[in-house]
């Protein structure tokens, strides 16, 4: 969802796990009348990571929020899920207030766009290789169409048990940093509303792939942070999944 230039914002910077930290930047003015949470997340370490570069108008919020964390000249390593503005917009604001920094994805996400448009090579990451941080491992995911896009890719935590959800289970609205309460039934409501993942035969298969990781953290983009049995959520977003993918087949039938 792009934002205009002058979009005024405040980012608020909360740990959601050990040495994890969640950039929220509210925005009034997006999602309709409730407005919409954009989630940005610093992995710590001897070799810290971003993972979403955000839209570039909110760029200087959320990268003055980072450096009250993190001074950016030690940022390592910048990731991301797939090729949208709020998942990759400032990119190359971020690799130029971090010189030393590489961006990190996958073979689609390298082809498709970084080694045209990044201002440094990437580093492609095979499906299931680990980013060591030091302190942090990160696992690349390939996920492609989860949540959308062909070079859709999401990172798993080891240390801490994190999984980086990009846009799935989104909710509209603002949002408290770290919640134990339902957040399926709001995200698949918004699902039905929106439709914006592309449900096909492999979409609840991918989210099942998600679920097997068993996360005790689900770091979401747009919404609060899950704080619980993350295996039981993604396990009942398979089950939407394959309800919604039945319920278009007989349609079309």
């Amino acid at each position: 969802m792009a934002l205009r230039e002058s979009t005024q914002v405040d980012t608020h910077v909360q740990e959601i796990a050990a040495g994890i930290f969640r950039l929220s930047t509210f925005v009034s003015t997006a999602g309709g009348a409730g407005g919409m949470t954009y989630n940005q997340f610093l992995i710590l370490g001897d070799e810290p990571m971003l993972f979403h570069c955000g839209q570039k108008a909110l760029f200087p919020a959320v990268s003055a929020a980072a450096s009250r964390v993190l001074d950016l000249k030690h940022l390592r390593w910048i990731g991301y899920s797939h090729l949208e503005a709020d998942e990759c917009g400032a990119l190359n604001d971020w690799l130029q207030a971090a010189p030393g920094s590489t961006v990190v994805h996958g073979r689609m996400g390298c082809n498709l766009w970084l080694n045209d448009q990044a201002l440094r090579p990437p580093r492609m990451l095979a499906d299931g290789e680990v980013l060591a941080l030091g302190g942090k491992r990160m696992r690349f995911i390939a996920t492609p169409h989860v949540p959308h896009c062909w070079d859709a890719a999401l990172f798993y935590e080891e240390a801490t048990g994190t999984l980086f959800t990009s846009d799935l289970l989104t909710q509209f609205g603002p949002a408290q940093a770290v919640t134990s309460a339902d957040i399926l039934g709001p995200a698949t409501a918004l699902e039905l509303k929106l439709k914006f993942t592309p449900i096909s035969a492999q979409t609840a298969p991918t989210v099942r792939r998600l679920a097997d990781l068993n996360p005790a953290m689900l770091a979401i983009m747009h919404g609060p942070s899950y704080s619980g049995p993350g295996q039981a959520v993604l396990e009942g977003l398979a089950g939407f999944y394959d309800a919604e993918l039945r319920k278009g087949a007989a349609a079309g039938g």
